[in-house]
């Protein structure tokens, strides 16, 4: 459906025998240092993490959000870090809250404002809300700026005033902060988190909606900044312990504004906003929404009956607004994502770039407003282009990366974003904007530097039954060679509308590679990046086109040398994991598969998914009966690792369930009179469609090493953590 502590804080922990490896075995005594942490389980879980990116209005300042273990490893924690522009000084921490700081923004004048959870007052950390907090660009100490009673979720900044909007969840029937405290209160003391719902939808990846939604409030931030001119009269500086005025600016806005996005033009004048509409039958749809900062009156600028309009953002000269477009699809077309321009009225819409056959992910305008830079996947990569408003179209990024979270300077000769790529986690950059600009692109001194890797990355092509290119990345182990081949693991991604072009902190093969597998990344047909005709090939037959060029491009990695064909697993979340029950019911080929937060019974799914009208769109009866892999489960002879969480709202755990008592009664592989079965079952009730917390992320990961060890390498089970009990 379209719709993841720096360097030197961060420690790399030493296994002890009470511990297991990534494979599941003990680990011995005063281990020695591992070549790699992908060789640790403990170390790779101890490696900072960006994300992230704010610059200040006038470019001096880049801040970048670095999240690394707690102090008992059971949970990462975000803090915000500054890196040099030039690319000379050393990056630097900037805050140091236990809990975390995240959404960094800068104001227009250079103050950096972050949300965090901290003591304020009377209230301990452990009760606070996240709240609304500023350090100053003059120095001193954070300090909170606004506060609400459910917390503040998002912040958006003027570029050249001081206007700022804050997104907060407030309850349907509050009139004011006291009024919001009160019922919140009631709730609290009286236990009740029951939910009247109206309308759809009721839940999202892992959050109940609800009684709560956002609204946005506006305030002017140098109304509680102390101003830090010199010649300034004492009586004229600002309270530095008052709070913003919060203005509620969407005081009706009900559900319309649940997971939307929100830019604010330059003059901090107009707010443009995704406004989610109800359709009939429960669907919704959204459109764009013009929003006066001062008086609060909406405007419709853009709405259609036949697509989604999202991710809006105001041209610098505040004339113009950028939005992408993606069509309804329906059983017989995949959706398409479009780039669009309209006046900031919504007048004169049109589509920029319209030959290019790629889907835009994000955008940037230039500081001119003469064009935009946008990523957006292409064949395993997702660069950085460059877009005029004439339509002429240029890639600005030469090398393997993706993209994101790219930001102008005012000037307009660089850019900043994070890269990333199979070969390495995300890390800040600077792009030359110049034409013919000698180095394009250079790697500034970030706060978490590319870890060693345990093999070299490659690629793989073949041509599919129907002729169609597919392509894949190939990790593979060090020493692996026609004398010493590796065994090989198929990883289907998610999705399934997108690719294996960036880094995942959660999916990541390196840690199989360390063990000695081989590992394929595949882009099959609905995979993003090669055009919408290879998006279609599979849609409504997720069985046909994805599964055989799935096939074939694992047949060509065979083929290598390097790889040994005769030892071969499967592996996949999400859409991946559906992939992978398919495999398992059509080909024996595999020694073990593990499928994670799968699709199993299309009857059913598509209506208990917390998004069920986009699936109502395009999955209909006889989709669902052509392409269930819960119809061939007596087909499945492999053995089976099912895994999944009890909080997964977009794939519910009714499907996890579904499948394990089917592989248990139904399978080639059945259970015995006690119930022992060569299938497993990874259950996790308070982790939802990943598994994110770090404990849980390393036992996932010994659990599918040694499940892999056993059935792929043919080795006895290797001890399980103790952890598991």
């Amino acid at each position: 459906m379209t719709t993841d502590t720096s360097r030197n804080d961060a420690t790399t922990p030493t296994a002890t025998s009470s511990e297991a490896t990534a494979d599941g075995s003990a680990a011995p005594t005063e281990a020695a240092a591992p070549p790699t942490p992908f060789h640790d389980l403990d170390a790779y879980l101890a490696l900072p993490r960006a994300s992230g990116l704010a610059l200040s209005p006038d470019g001096t300042r880049l801040v970048v959000g670095v999240a690394a273990l707690n102090h008992d490893s059971t949970a990462y924690v975000t803090s915000q870090w500054d890196v040099d522009p030039s690319g000379e000084r050393p990056a630097r921490r900037l805050t140091r809250g236990t809990k975390g700081e995240s959404q960094a923004t800068f104001t227009a004048s250079g103050d950096l404002l972050f949300v965090a959870k901290r003591a304020i007052g009377e209230t301990g950390e452990d009760k606070a809300k996240p709240a609304l907090w500023v350090l100053p660009a003059a120095g001193g100490e954070a300090r909170v700026l606004a506060t609400r009673p459910g917390g503040v979720g998002g912040i958006t900044a003027a570029r050249a005033a001081d206007t700022v909007i804050v997104t907060a969840d407030t309850l349907p029937s509050a009139t004011d902060t006291e009024s919001e405290q009160r019922l919140r209160d009631l709730r609290s003391d009286n236990k009740v988190n029951a939910i009247l719902h109206t309308g759809y939808p009721v839940r999202y990846w892992d959050s109940d909606l609800g009684p709560d939604r956002p609204r946005l409030f506006a305030a002017e931030a140098s109304s509680a900044v102390v101003a830090s001119a010199p010649d300034q009269a004492p009586e004229d500086e600002a309270d530095p312990d008052a709070p913003l005025e919060l203005r509620d600016l969407t005081p009706d806005a009900g559900a319309h504004l649940t997971n939307t996005g929100l830019d604010l033009s330059a003059d901090g004048a107009t707010a443009v906003t995704s406004w989610n509409r109800p359709m009939a039958k429960g669907a919704v749809r959204s459109i764009l929404v013009r929003i006066d900062v001062a008086s609060g009156e909406r405007t419709t600028i853009a709405d259609e009956a036949e697509a989604d309009l999202g991710a809006a953002r105001i041209s610098p000269d505040g004339t113009r607004v950028a939005y992408l477009r993606e069509t309804l699809s329906t059983p017989e077309s995949a959706p398409e994502v479009t780039l669009w321009i309209a006046g900031i009225d919504g007048s004169d819409p049109q589509r920029i770039a319209a030959g290019w056959d790629r889907w835009p992910a994000s955008f940037a305008w230039l500081p001119d407003s003469s064009g935009l830079l946008v990523t957006a996947d292409d064949d395993g990569r997702s660069p950085v282009y460059k877009v005029t408003l004439d339509g002429t179209l240029s890639r600005l990024t030469p090398d393997d990366g993706a993209y994101s979270d790219v930001v102008v300077a005012t000037d307009g000769s660089v850019a900043y974003a994070l890269r990333s790529s199979y070969a390495h986690p995300a890390e800040v950059v600077r792009i030359d904007l110049a034409d013919g600009a000698t180095e394009p692109v250079t790697a500034l001194r970030s706060p978490s530097p590319r870890p060693s890797l345990p093999g070299t990355l490659r690629e793989v092509e073949t041509t599919a039954v129907d002729g169609s290119r597919v392509r894949a990345w190939l990790a593979v182990p060090e020493g692996a060679s026609e004398a010493d081949p590796a065994p090989l693991v198929l990883w289907i991604h998610g999705g399934p509308l997108g690719s294996w072009n960036a880094w995942s902190w959660r999916w990541c093969p390196w840690l199989l590679v360390a063990q000695g597998y081989a590992v394929l990344l595949p882009d099959p047909a609905l995979s993003t990046g090669y055009g919408q005709d290879f998006i279609q090939r599979g849609w409504g037959a997720w069985g046909e086109a994805p599964f055989t060029d799935l096939m074939a491009v694992t047949d060509a990695a065979e083929a290598l040398p390097e790889i040994d064909g005769t030892r071969t697993g499967a592996m996949g979340g999400s859409f991946g994991g559906y992939m992978a029950n398919w495999v398992a019911g059509h080909t024996d080929r595999f020694k073990g598969i593990v499928t994670h937060a799968s699709l199993w019974a299309l009857d059913g799914f598509g209506t208990t998914t917390d998004a069920g009208y986009f699936w109502g769109r395009e999955m209909t009866p006889q989709m669902a009966l052509a392409n269930s892999p819960h119809l061939s489960v007596e087909r499945i002879a492999t053995p089976m690792l099912v895994v999944h969480g009890d909080k997964d709202y977009r794939v519910p755990i009714g499907e996890g369930l579904r499948l394990w008592y089917e592989l248990l009664s139904k399978s080639a592989l059945p259970a015995d009179e006690d119930g022992r079965s060569p299938h497993r079952f990874l259950y996790f009730p308070d982790e939802n469609h990943w598994v994110l917390t770090p404990q849980h992320a390393k036992v996932w990961y010994q659990v599918v090493g040694a499940f892999l060890a056993e059935h792929v390498l043919g080795q006895e089970a290797p001890v399980l953590p103790e952890t598991l009990g």
